[in-house]
């Protein structure tokens, strides 16, 4: 029983960071060291998400049995001793959560220690594999390697400053354990120099959201400007993906059969999906091409992973943000429907569960009544916690009065006894901080580069850039958990019981600028951060710069949403066409397999398909444009990655290039 709700925390955390992983990630496309990496990376993150709040319930537990054992020395307490059960007292009742001592400080040296190692040592080097261009493992690695040569030598140089630092400083000695103390200290200084810029942003931005998905008018206008600039992006992609085309026609007219670099371009050359590779093969060669350099093929290599990538998944993105769009369509004509049974404008084929269970009437009332209004209400309760993230963020460090609210909650909690309120409460505080710290790097996007992009469209640099940002937030955010609730005795300066995972992370005592100084007065920067967010001050500014942002009436603004109107009606023409065109075909195809079937003369007999036979009155839907595009632009190589909500697509694994454990990316 003591360990039920620690395995049932360790599954829920791999099956979430296995479902994030499936969802964002290619699977069967991936490198199975990135995969393998990047699920890792998540997993722990989320293991201390997890148990970090079993810990805090048994640290109060085991303090409870301290001051037991120090008011009554005739009892006789091992608080330590994992090996038996000591005596409890009447007062000290034990969590049902409770686990043998051993188990966590185990469990945080292995999370912890291998998040380190992957995020600064592991996962930069396959960062640099993954985009290098070069054709061998050896070239791949030498790229990587000098990639990382001014990463690493950054890092060095400051950490050789603060040994040197530290070795003059009197009364400090350097050993195992200070050295030690440096490298965490270093590594979350910087990790609480992004957790706050991250959540000076999310703690505005989530509740915002929240509001603004509410309203349908504000929803729909929103998404107008996104396509608008998701179609500027796709047609960079497209004239990025032609350019290429045309310098590798000129590399394969200059480099024919006998070459030496002749093997190094049919490698590039299968990258392409089987119709690019007959528009490249359509091409007139150029009378007199100049032969590359091998460095050339290899940018011209990297380049072209990059791009057709990008291609793909803008694509995606912008069938994606079709579908969303015309349903925020049907849900606006909808809302003005009598009858209150949801009509969509393209019929989408549903499973028979989604049929029984969510049927037109119920469809309605969820999407015309009720979402807006638990919208709205979630609006509520998350604006709530952000301010008391906020406040609690800013009165932390003040131990006489406790100002911070999450401290006083658990101090409540602890004179009572109450480890489920414990449990709980650090649960709902530390998952909504990791949401609004990770929901906000999910949504970073730095020149294109950085992107995760949902339905399998997001590539190996990516995901290896999410797992290194995750690996380095999380225990800083642990921490900045544990002194919200005042269970950091650095920060509040009393002898307090720390956690098991505290006293494994260490403290930081030998740099009093840190100690005393940045890890407890920059967390107040949160609320200019939150404030200037609230004034939309970086979205005006990057406005002002000519950048595309949504700012309300701006006037760049009102002409992109009117350019995505208008973008919206013609790919809602085309699909119209599309389908008209369909149920002509069919019809024809009914009346001519009817007709064949009865009058049959022993020639031939023509019967109906086996989807059409067993879906009487129902009729596949027409492919949609975009997705028509797609196929003929990459050709049948990218059909398993496009994908919509009711339309998914089998992922045939047979159909996928072997990949060895080398193979370039």
């Amino acid at each position: 029983m003591a360990y039920t709700l620690f395995i049932i925390e360790i599954i829920s955390a791999f099956i979430l960071a296995s479902t994030l992983l499936y969802r964002y990630g290619d699977c069967y496309r991936n490198h199975i060291l990135v995969t393998v990496s990047v699920l890792t990376a998540w997993y722990f993150s989320f293991v201390i998400m997890f148990i970090l709040p079993l810990d805090v319930s048994s640290t109060v537990y085991r303090q409870c049995l301290q001051e037991a054992n120090a008011t009554s020395p005739s009892l006789v307490v091992h608080v330590n001793d994992s090996s038996t059960d000591p005596p409890v007292p009447s007062h000290c009742q034990k969590p049902w959560s409770y686990v043998p001592n051993s188990v966590f400080p185990n469990l945080w040296r292995v999370v912890y220690w291998t998040s380190q190692c992957l995020t600064w040592l592991i996962m930069p080097m396959m960062q640099s594999y993954s985009k290098a261009g070069d054709f061998t493992v050896k070239g791949k690695l030498k790229s990587a390697l000098v990639d990382n040569a001014i990463y690493y030598g950054s890092y060095l140089l400051i950490c050789g400053i603060l040994l040197i630092y530290i070795a003059l400083k009197p009364g400090i000695y350097l050993d195992g354990s200070k050295i030690k103390a440096i490298a965490s200290s270093a590594s979350n200084t910087w990790g609480l120099f992004l957790l706050i810029l991250l959540l000076g942003y999310a703690l505005v931005e989530v509740p915002r959201n929240m509001w603004n998905n509410s309203k349908k008018n504000y929803t729909l206008t929103y998404s107008y400007f996104k396509i608008a600039k998701l179609s500027t992006d796709k047609c960079e992609a497209e004239e990025t993906v032609d350019d290429i085309l045309d310098t590798l026609n000129s590399v394969m007219a200059a480099v024919g059969p006998g070459h030496p670099l002749h093997r190094h371009v049919e490698t590039i050359v299968q990258k392409l999906p089987i119709q690019l590779r007959d528009r490249l093969n359509s091409r007139v060669a150029p009378e007199r091409p100049t032969p590359p350099s091998f460095k050339s093929l290899v940018n011209l290599h990297k380049k072209t992973i990059k791009a057709l990538h990008v291609l793909q998944r803008t694509e995606t993105q912008w069938g994606l943000m079709l579908e969303r769009i015309f349903h925020l369509e049907d849900v606006a004509s909808n809302c003005r429907s009598p009858d209150r049974r949801f009509q969509h404008t393209f019929h989408t084929p549903r499973p028979r569960l989604q049929r029984i269970f969510y049927p037109p009437i119920i469809e309605w009332y969820w999407e015309c009544f009720i979402k807006p209004y638990f919208l709205k209400t979630m609006a509520v309760v998350t604006c709530l916690l952000s301010v008391a993230v906020v406040w609690s963020e800013v009165t932390f460090f003040c131990k006489k009065p406790v100002l911070s609210i999450f401290a006083n909650i658990v101090l409540a909690s602890k004179e009572t006894y109450n480890y489920a309120a414990i449990v709980s409460v650090s649960t709902l505080i530390i998952a909504y901080m990791f949401y609004c710290a990770y929901s906000t790097v999910l949504k970073i996007r730095l020149l294109n580069l950085y992107y995760l992009a949902p339905h399998h469209q997001t590539n190996e640099y990516s995901l290896i850039f999410s797992g290194m940002m995750v690996c380095r937030l999380t225990p800083a955010m642990c921490l900045n958990f544990l002194s919200l609730i005042h269970m950091d005795s650095h920060v509040i300066k009393e002898r307090i019981m720390e956690t098991y995972y505290t006293q494994i992370m260490g403290h930081m005592d030998v740099l009093g600028i840190i100690a005393e100084g940045f890890n407890i007065y920059f967390p107040m920067l949160v609320v200019l951060l939150c404030l200037a967010t609230y004034l939309s001050l970086g979205s005006r500014l990057l406005s002002l710069c000519g950048f595309q942002q949504f700012v309300g009436d701006d006037e760049l603004t009102t002409d992109l949403v009117d350019e995505g109107r208008e973008i919206v009606k013609r790919e809602k023409r085309k699909r119209q066409r599309a389908e008209e065109s369909l149920t002509r075909r069919r019809d024809y195809s009914e009346r001519f397999n009817y007709r064949s079937a009865r009058d049959n003369d022993g020639d031939y007999y023509v019967t109906p398909s086996p989807e059409r036979s067993s879906n009487v009155g129902s009729y596949q839907r027409a492919e949609l444009p975009y997705q028509e595009d797609v196929d003929k632009r990459f050709g049948e190589s990218t059909i398993p990655t496009i994908r919509t909500e009711f339309d998914d697509r089998r992922r045939d694994k047979m159909t996928m290039p072997p990949r060895g454990l080398f193979d370039d990316v």
